[in-house]
């Protein structure tokens, strides 16, 4: 299926490695200019090389922590200079600290709530002018299968990515008319660092070791294993494109069907 994203001006945040990754390339792989960002230098250089040789798409890398006030702002506005004004938007940021209620701190939930939600009403606040002024725009967060299925151990997750699933969810109402689509995607267990560091948290708390956890966990996935970052990819690229033109408000399970729930 050709996806018509030939020429589109994308921006992938927290796109260095794992699932942003995935996103940025899977968009590359289809022909479109893609910037990406990422807080560690010596990464996003590896990540920009990676995607380089791809097709004609043109990559630029840009630090910036999207955690930051202001920051989400100025990674939207140099983005803009470096390839042109943007059709894509693909809001990704990397996961909240784990812990229960009582495990964590009113400066743990202060900074889940920056890096995970106002991350992304920034980030749209600085896109959406343009876009609708353009009468075009594609906006997709990549939230959490927690969404649908809360995930023990996560609480900041499963709090603050059903907030920004909120805004998705009312943005395509309010934008739909302008020509924008606003869309998640809600991802499962992938192969990534983050995954690796919650079955090392898991295990610990089990009392076995991670190899365990890990085939205890992988159990629960119908599909019998973890997803590969660019499994989610090419779902971002399908909703970022024309042929999703009237997918709008979505919210699409990419989990391997871990989600149980009849309308997960």
């Amino acid at each position: 299926m050709d996806l018509g994203l030939e020429g589109k001006k994308a921006l992938v945040t927290a796109a260095s490695a794992g699932l942003g990754l995935g996103a940025a390339r899977a968009l590359a792989e289809n022909g479109a200019d893609v910037v990406i960002c990422g807080r560690n230098e010596g990464r996003l250089a590896a990540a920009v090389a990676a995607l380089s040789p791809i097709g004609p798409a043109k990559i630029v890398g840009l630090i910036g922590d999207v955690a930051v006030p202001g920051e989400p702002e100025r990674l939207v506005r140099d983005a803009e200079r470096a390839i042109g004004p943007l059709s894509i938007l693909v809001v990704n940021a990397g996961g909240p600290r784990p812990g229960s209620i009582l495990d964590l701190s009113e400066e743990d939930w202060t900074a889940a709530y920056h890096l995970t939600l106002m991350s992304a009403v920034r980030l749209v606040r600085a896109a959406l002018p343009g876009m609708a002024e353009r009468r075009y725009g594609r906006i997709v967060f990549i939230t959490s299968s927690s969404v649908k299925q809360p995930i023990d151990g996560l609480l900041l997750s499963n709090v603050f990515r059903a907030g920004v699933t909120g805004l998705a969810k009312t943005l395509a109402g309010e934008f739909g008319p302008a020509g924008i689509t606003v869309n998640s995607v809600c991802p499962g267990p992938y192969e990534t660092d983050r995954i690796g560091k919650l079955l090392a948290v898991r295990a610990t708390k089990a009392g076995i070791d991670v190899d365990e956890e890990r085939r205890r966990y992988v159990g629960g996935v119908p599909v019998g294993r973890f997803g590969q970052p660019i499994e989610l990819g090419r779902a971002v690229a399908f909703l970022a494109s024309d042929a999703a033109a009237f997918v709008n408000g979505a919210a699409l399970s990419v989990d391997g069907g871990s989600v149980k729930g009849i309308f997960g």
